[in-house]
């Protein structure tokens, strides 16, 4: 079973959720892909024990072979390559190593080096498989360390992917192929309005989902409303307490914190495989 869990915005709640339903149930892989800020070890505090580097391939131009046709300029998508009258220029950083400007090259003056990105470091914590990522600074794809994540999946295991927050092309990257993705919302104007971009993300993508509202109280009903509205599932509460803000703001993951939400979290994960099972 392949857990996802997303939001359509930052600070909803995302790693809370993904953390403690981790926490709850056995036979887990976690897998932190918000690769540009993982923070579930802050809760999980893993022990590492490998570091695997991911690179992608960029062009290397040959000078003296390159006539300066443009041909490779003119296919790149993302302005990787210009080419000026006298030298062809390379930023790598918006470089996707799609490898389509080595297949074009009639001098066949390009060829390609590999260039690190990011790293993904795997561990364990207590019973769970740890996965998580980090991209580099400065380096605008998350995609391909997100990959890296994910090509560790090991099948026989309860995966959980805490999803980058938003709907761009990481999310994608880990919601795809998952069996079914949590959306984590707060009961606010701006919880609803990314919860509905959420939502039209996850539909897209043909992923079955469903709701979690965390701080519970604090808002109003329109996210009640609004899943009422188009038959979305509310799958749990979390309510608005500050004792759990305070364990969160000590690293301290919710159901160690109180023991009894334990059994909310194993009810939402019987919630979603008897869905799964349905579907």
């Amino acid at each position: 079973m392949k857990i996802a869990v997303a939001s359509g915005k930052g600070g909803t709640g995302k790693t809370t959720v993904s953390v403690n339903l981790a926490l709850s149930i056995d036979n887990v892989q976690y897998l932190d892909c918000d690769v540009e800020e993982p923070n579930a070890a802050i809760f999980l505090k893993p022990k590492i024990s490998e570091h695997l580097p991911v690179e992608i391939l960029v062009p290397v131009i040959d000078e003296v072979k390159c006539d300066y046709c443009r041909k490779c300029a003119k296919l790149c998508a993302f302005n990787a390559l210009v080419v000026l009258r006298d030298c062809t220029l390379l930023f790598p950083e918006m470089c996707h190593g799609c490898g389509g400007c080595m297949y074009i090259c009639p001098q066949k003056a390009i060829t390609e080096q590999h260039r690190k990105i990011g790293v993904v470091e795997r561990g364990t914590s207590g019973n769970i498989d740890f996965i998580q990522g980090f991209l580099n600074v400065g380096e605008p794809m998350a995609p391909p360390i997100i990959k890296k994540e994910r090509s560790l999946i090991d099948n026989s295991k309860n995966v959980i992917l805490d999803a980058p927050p938003g709907t761009s092309c990481p999310v994608i990257e880990t919601i795809r192929n998952t069996d079914f993705c949590i959306l984590v919302t707060e009961p606010t104007p701006f919880g609803l309005n990314d919860l509905v971009l959420a939502v039209e993300t996850v539909r897209e993508i043909k992923v079955p989902f469903g709701v979690i509202i965390n701080q519970d109280g604090i808002g109003d009903d329109e996210v009640d409303k609004y899943c009422n509205k188009e038959g979305i599932p509310i799958l749990m509460r979390i309510p608005w307490d500050r004792r759990i803000a305070e364990a969160y703001s000590k690293g301290e993951p919710a159901i160690r914190v109180f023991p009894e939400m334990k059994k909310d979290f194993q009810k939402t994960a019987s919630l979603i495989i008897d869905t799964v099972i349905k579907q």
